[in-house]
């Protein structure tokens, strides 16, 4: 199963493709965007290295991979999803790939769940928004058992969307860093959904 187009009510998701890359590049060249990942801006060659990266992470589990999100009128409250990417507005990167980092484990039925808007369409709910779509998707789609995701515990903004799309923290760790960002002292934090919780949350059957 290809990654599927999705739409929320403000959103267009359009599956991560080459055509994209420079809308990457720009995106990372905000070192705001990327206060809570990256010491600062990253250069042209990280992102097409990155760009590689998860490209083929899409290839790993069908359906799982990384969505360019794209809005009509600023995607503000009230505007409608886009019909194409065609003159909308370039909102960020929303990611679901199979779980793959060193602190996360390696089972084909969890993904992680992530998010990198770019800082003009911040506090809008629109990171919220994509995510629920993204996990209906992983759910009753790609046939996933459980998502997680992680962020600095210093990053309560990421971890507001976390809660508000129903995930429940699970830990705190301790990763050991060559170039520790501020604040990387008090950890990174973790949390989860599972198939059942969301049904349950939903109102659907698992």
């Amino acid at each position: 199963m290809p990654q599927p187009v999705l739409r929320t009510t403000r959103l267009l998701l359009t599956p991560l493709a080459d055509r994209h890359l420079e809308l990457e590049v720009e995106l990372d060249s905000d070192p705001e965007v990327l206060r809570y990942l990256f010491p600062g801006p990253r250069t042209r060659e990280q992102v097409v290295t990155s760009h590689a990266g998860r490209m083929a992470l899409g290839r790993n589990v069908d359906g799982l991979g990384f969505w360019m999100a794209f809005g009509s009128d600023g995607a503000r409250p009230g505007s409608a999803a886009p019909e194409s990417e065609d003159g909308a507005d370039f909102v960020g990167l929303m990611m679901l790939p199979p779980a793959h980092g060193p602190d996360q484990p390696d089972e084909p039925g969890v993904c992680e769940l992530g998010y990198r808007l770019a800082r003009r369409f911040w506090r809008r709910g629109l990171a919220t928004e994509a995510s629920r779509e993204l996990l209906r998707h992983a759910f009753e789609t790609a046939g996933q058992d459980r998502a997680i995701a992680q962020t600095m515990a210093v990053n309560r903004g990421s971890q507001g969307v976390m809660k508000a799309v129903g995930m429940r923290y699970v830990r705190t760790f301790f990763p050991v860093w060559d170039d520790p960002l501020p604040g990387s002292e008090e950890g990174e934090v973790e949390y989860e959904i599972t198939r059942e919780g969301w049904a349950a949350a939903a109102g659907r059957r698992p």
